[in-house]
């Protein structure tokens, strides 16, 4: 609750950005689900940790910081903190200054979100709820870093872009259509893989697009490693079956981001590249895919080791040697 209520406020004042993953506050919603998913998994412990003491220093200090998330949102809004963060980036000299409160926010709600925890359920607690703390923490380092350096400057992040890019070529021509690859390089977006693709019955139907690495799926990645490490590293089962988990997550997760280039070639050939349509595929829909795989993912290793303990039982109750009956005297 000490979220719902500042998020259905945001919600109120800027509907719009709750209709965008990358850049917006969809991230939010799946930051909730999280917390849902945590507390259902860990009921069980986290009721030996709450508080227990009605009046006492630790209730009153966590009365007031469940407050604070609300009370972000007046100061940011209202108060005009919003105005002096943007103002301060744009006078920094940062591309995307407008933009950078919304990664502030982010920050500033993950630490509420620590303080939140620590002062319910104690360190315990913490490291129960890591999943949906660290699930902010990179989202608003992501929108931090994109906001100082744009499209291809973190060279760090554009590293896997090429390869991503031509594997996306390559499924772009087994759909029939012909693709060119080439790398552009400009002081304002550094250096980029420039993929076209043309259908070969009608020439004038062709796109061409510049990949970023938030184009590319990089995010997506790096939110599901700490999202998946950090749920695997909490499960009792074997450091082989850990690894096999995160493996195959990894690889969907890839093609995920492999498709997503992929996708956007069609719509920018029917609607133009510029059109809202693959702008809403951009910002949305892209980014929505690996996301709900993501936050999907750690139900379904919990569903696939309850399948395999059914299976295993039932395999050992058939391997059990039947116990010998008693025999029965002949009424005879």
């Amino acid at each position: 609750m000490a979220f719902a209520v500042p998020f259905i406020w945001l919600y109120y004042l800027h509907p719009g950005s709750f209709e965008l993953m990358w850049k917006g506050r969809t991230f939010q919603l799946f930051f909730i689900w999280l917390i849902a998913l945590e507390l259902i998994l860990d009921w069980e412990k986290l009721q030996t940790s709450k508080i227990t003491k009605l009046f006492s220093a630790r209730t009153f200090a966590f009365i007031i910081t469940l407050a604070l998330p609300t009370i972000y949102v007046w100061i940011s809004n209202y108060l005009g903190l919003n105005a002096i963060i943007t103002d301060v980036a744009r006078q920094s000299g940062v591309q995307w200054w407008d933009l950078m409160a919304l990664a502030i926010e982010y920050l500033v709600f993950a630490v509420f979100y620590c303080l939140i925890v620590l002062l319910s359920f104690g360190v315990k607690g913490l490291k129960s709820f890591s999943v949906p703390l660290f699930f902010l923490l990179v989202v608003g380092a992501l929108y931090t870093i994109d906001n100082l350096y744009p499209y291809g400057q973190f060279t760090l992040f554009q590293f896997l872009v090429p390869t991503t890019t031509t594997l996306a070529a390559a499924v772009l021509n087994l759909m029939g259509y012909n693709t060119t690859l080439t790398t552009q390089t400009n002081p304002l977006q550094g250096t980029l893989p420039l993929l076209t693709a043309t259908d070969p019955n009608n020439p004038v139907r062709s796109a061409t697009f510049a990949v970023a690495w938030p184009c590319a799926g990089i995010e997506s990645l790096l939110i599901f490693t700490v999202v998946t490490l950090l749920f695997l590293k909490r499960m009792s089962i074997s450091l082989k079956a850990k690894i096999g988990y995160f493996a195959v997550g990894a690889a969907v997760t890839y093609i995920i981001n492999i498709l997503r280039i992929v996708a956007f070639f069609p719509i920018g050939m029917d609607y133009g590249v510029e059109s809202e349509q693959v702008k809403l595929f951009h910002f949305y829909y892209g980014p929505l895919y690996a996301i709900t795989w993501i936050v999907a993912y750690p139900l379904i290793i919990l569903g696939s080791q309850s399948l395999w303990r059914k299976l295993k039982n039932r395999e050992n109750s058939r391997t059990l040697p039947m116990e010998p009956q008693p025999l029965r005297p002949n009424p005879a």
